[in-house]
């Protein structure tokens, strides 16, 4: 029986903070935390008592390899995916996802723990925590606080501005618990390096 939905939002290098949520069934949150490196999240993991009973969803973290620039960074994800002979794809620029990880969240599935993916944007979208603001301003994490409080139910989230990365891993723990009662026969929208990529 599931008792703890946990959302982590992996961010694509050590450099950034990945955020890390739990949440029980009655919407209570029992942890927000931020992590750095793998061997922090591995650290994690490997002592969670509960983790046979939880339902863990992992985040997408996006590929920033070969991109020194903004503009570049910008660039590739308003690029297609399949470019066919026009532009060719050196070095693997087009992909829009890291691996980061993926080796270590294998070894967890072998072991029966129950993972997912999930891309932040569409399930933000999904789960109408949009905003019109610029993504991961200020601005923005304010409104998904907020949106989280008055429509998600947790009332119990502090008034001062938590950091984009723990609100982004509620977003995700949400998500956990949507998947694991099957709230709207949520079905995955494709596959990650043999895991499955939800939205909602």
């Amino acid at each position: 029986m599931i008792q703890y939905y946990i959302g982590l939002m992996l961010a694509s290098s050590a450099t950034n903070d990945s955020g890390i949520a739990v949440i029980d069934k009655n919407n209570e949150i029992i942890l927000l935390d931020k992590l750095f490196t793998m061997q922090d999240i591995q650290h994690f993991f490997d002592n969670f008592s509960s983790l046979k009973h939880s339902q863990i969803s992992i985040s997408l973290p996006t590929d920033n390899t070969l991109l020194v620039g903004k503009w570049r960074l910008m660039y590739k994800f308003y690029q297609t995916v399949g470019l066919g002979k026009h532009i060719l794809n050196r070095n693997n620029w087009t992909q829009r996802f890291s691996n980061r990880g993926c080796d270590y969240f294998k070894t967890l599935i072998e072991k029966n723990i129950r993972i997912n993916r999930y891309d932040i944007s569409l399930t933000r979208e999904a789960l109408h925590l949009s905003s019109c603001f610029k993504d991961r301003s200020p601005a923005d994490s304010k409104a998904l606080q907020s949106a989280l409080r008055m429509t998600q139910g947790f009332e119990n989230l502090p008034m001062n501005m938590l950091p984009m990365a723990q609100l982004e891993a509620l977003v995700g723990a949400i998500l956990s618990k949507r998947i694991a009662e099957n709230i709207a026969d949520e079905k995955p929208i494709f596959e990650f390096n043999g895991m499955s990529v939800f939205r909602k």
